[in-house]
């Protein structure tokens, strides 16, 4: 793989951060966004695979302590 550039997108709910990653990607079809894993319910108009991934707490603990994810908290 490639050398890229990672940027992080950071901000309370609500604050449009999904509009401006839509905007960016966009401008530039080469950017594409990481998808993470949550352990909580999809929200209203939230798609799994799409905005999150939607997991399990007891597979999100194993893929974790395997060593699935690049960062988890």
């Amino acid at each position: 793989m490639g050398k890229g550039r990672l940027f992080v997108v950071s901000g309370p709910s609500g604050v449009g951060k999904g509009t401006v990653i839509a905007r960016i990607m966009e401008a530039d079809p080469a950017i594409w966004k990481s998808v993470s894993a949550t352990t909580r319910a999809p929200r209203a108009g939230e798609a799994d695979g799409v905005d999150y991934y939607f997991v399990e707490r007891s597979d999100f603990e194993r893929t974790a302590s395997g060593g699935g994810f690049l960062e988890w908290a």
